[in-house]
């Protein structure tokens, strides 16, 4: 249903998916999505992996998951944390790895204004989950949800944290994602 429902809406707003690699890239990883500058890229990205029958998850604050509306949100993919504790979040997301596969949403510039550079947090859940990264981002000029081009996690642990960045700068440019607010986008990621 959720696969009939992703791709109905998808060609009912006029938006498609542009794969670059394999669709089973999306099957456990740690899902980089940027630019971000709009919470409208959660919903077309959960559209796009509900078409590709893939199972996304996000962190999200536990008081989103404990609502009277929580059971939606965690069908959604919601992973309550408490905010207001310290967490070690690279190391509830290794443990996350370890209980089911899937593909976890992280959107390193960590909010949706513009920011001198990105938060690392992504790369060393990737580390310790043992996981690839898989870049993706919404491309509101071409109306397309990019997804797929993988650094595998090989690689993570032969190449520089300098080299990976560069990488995924490098996809970010290549492929030209236009944010829906372009003015609050940094290329510029570290």
């Amino acid at each position: 249903m959720k696969k009939f429902l992703g791709k109905a809406i998808l060609k009912l707003v006029g938006w498609k998916i542009a794969l670059q690699g394999d669709v089973n890239n999306l099957d456990r990883c740690i899902l980089v999505v940027a630019p971000h500058t709009d919470n409208s890229e959660y919903i077309l990205g959960n559209l796009a992996y509900w078409a590709l029958g893939k199972k996304l998850k996000i962190i999200i604050k536990d008081a989103h998951t404990k609502a009277f509306y929580g059971s939606i949100v965690k069908g959604l993919g919601g992973i309550g944390i408490d905010r207001s504790q310290k967490n070690d979040l690279v190391k509830f997301v290794a443990d996350e790895f370890k209980k089911d596969d899937f593909s976890l949403v992280i959107t390193p510039e960590g909010t949706r204004s513009w920011v001198p550079k990105w938060r690392k947090g992504f790369y060393n859940m990737a580390l310790a989950a043992k996981v690839p990264i898989v870049l993706a981002g919404g491309d509101y000029k071409r109306k397309t949800v990019n997804l797929g081009y993988i650094i595998p996690y090989d690689k993570l642990e032969t190449h520089t944290f300098e080299e990976i960045m560069q990488e995924i700068q490098d996809f970010y440019v290549k492929y030209d994602i236009t944010p829906k607010h372009p003015e609050n986008w940094n290329p510029q990621i570290y």
